[in-house]
């Protein structure tokens, strides 16, 4: 049983209400590098994570991939260009074995005529994206890259686990995948992982990335 209800955009649903919209829905697997959607796609579907985690990127004109966002389970992607009606805006690829959730933009138009509360807060999420878009374009512009990595890692961290040893990031990322998102080379990615490590403030276990020291990695976002 889906419960959509317990997802945020959904949250304002009755379970009653919950339920008709589930039918709406459609899941589906991808598996770890499968593309969902290229750019300039038309928009067919909109998506919400159910496990895994997918990336948002673009191409620069060099080729070179670039990673705008990582969308983790209960979060949605798809959204701005399905409701807006225009083509996706960007390629959505799967980092992991991922399950979804997919609805026709026909129905997504006739969930969200049914039940207003539903189209404010996609438009919340979408807003809140947008700006932490621009606050991460604005980091890449003006801060230093220990201090992009940090405050990555520290972003990341809110959907963590707590351990004894310390905050354990769910999703894992290559040092290429944080050198994307930070807008730095893979070699610098590395020597930064590698100096947070030296100082104890981090800790790589089986591919996962282990937060020993949380406080000290938040000073480095102000280096």
């Amino acid at each position: 049983m889906l419960k959509l209800e317990k997802m945020a955009i959904f949250s304002s649903l009755s379970r009653e209400d919950a339920l008709s919209v589930e039918a709406f829905f459609i899941r589906e697997r991808r598996k770890k590098r499968e593309t969902i959607f290229s750019e300039g796609d038309p928009p067919l579907w909109f998506y919400v994570v159910l496990e895994g985690k997918v990336k948002i990127t673009k191409l620069s004109q060099e080729g070179k991939e670039i990673i705008l966002e990582v969308i983790g389970p209960n979060d949605i992607f798809g959204g701005v260009a399905v409701v807006r009606d225009l083509p996706y805006p960007a390629n959505a690829i799967a980092m992991e074995d991922c399950a979804l959730l997919k609805v026709s933009r026909e129905d997504l138009m006739a969930i969200l005529k049914r039940f207003p509360a539903v189209t404010m807060a996609i438009f919340q999420n979408l807003g809140l994206r947008l700006q932490n878009s621009h606050e991460s374009r604005k980091e890449i512009a003006l801060e230093k890259v220990m201090a992009r990595i940090a405050s990555l890692l520290l972003k990341l961290g809110k959907s963590g686990k707590d351990t004894p040893q310390g905050l354990l990031l769910d999703t894992r990322l290559t040092k290429q995948e944080i050198a994307d998102m930070v807008g730095t080379t893979v070699e610098t990615s590395i020597r930064t992982m590698s100096a947070l490590k030296k100082e104890g403030i981090l800790e790589e276990k089986g591919g996962s990335i282990l937060i020993k020291d949380v406080e000290r990695l938040k000073e480095k976002t102000s280096l």
